[in-house]
């Protein structure tokens, strides 16, 4: 999980003439791109579309498919320069754990748009070709809204069955943190608006 100002990310890829600080984002953006296609390739993993021609078509506005993983992991290193240093949420070996996750705080009157598996899988806030597995998977909640998870999930922990306390506890701790870091931020004159989640 990171933190930032989601509408510069979109403002950088959906520009039709960029600033000279936007370029020289672009260029970092296209290094890390870069390092990532050759950790892939050591690995013996193979993409139908290059993580950095991925980088090069989202900026074109010209995916040259509608089914590859490149595409969210571009997405996601122009995410990395403008966010913050990412936080571990956890290690889960299925994304679909959480559609249990959210049966459980869901019986417990937890709002639709605060269960784990709403926004955890909810979708960068741009159209990319599906990555076509489970993951890598890309979810983003309003920074404004941590306060209200924080609070919703520390008022039922007590109620929860033990497989699903923990998780739920760990949300509500680094929720709290992030709703004050917001509140923090807009003190500052700066809208850190966007909590985007990284499931890989």
């Amino acid at each position: 999980m990171s933190t930032g100002d989601m509408r510069a990310v979109v403002r950088l890829l959906t520009s039709v003439e960029r600033t000279g600080q936007q370029e020289r984002t672009l260029a970092r953006i296209r290094m890390e791109c870069a390092r990532t296609d050759a950790r892939f390739r050591a690995q013996g993993i193979h993409l139908e579309v290059s993580i950095s021609r991925a980088l090069d078509e989202l900026v074109d506005g010209t995916p040259s498919t509608d089914l590859c993983p490149a595409y969210s992991y571009a997405f996601y290193q122009a995410v990395a320069a403008h966010f913050s240093d990412p936080t571990d949420l956890g290690t889960w070996r299925r994304p679909s754990w959480f559609h249990a996750m959210d049966d459980e705080l869901a019986h417990h009157g937890v709002p639709s748009d605060l269960l784990p598996g709403t926004f955890l899988f909810s979708g960068p806030p741009l159209r990319l070709p599906h990555p076509g597995d489970a993951v890598p998977a890309i979810g983003t909640l309003p920074a404004r809204r941590a306060a209200a998870l924080a609070d919703t999930y520390e008022s039922v922990l007590v109620r929860l069955t033990p497989e699903f306390r923990d998780a739920a506890r760990r949300f509500a701790e680094v929720m709290r943190f992030e709703a004050a870091e917001w509140e923090s931020a807009r003190g500052r004159g700066t809208n850190p608006d966007t909590l985007l989640f990284w499931f890989h």
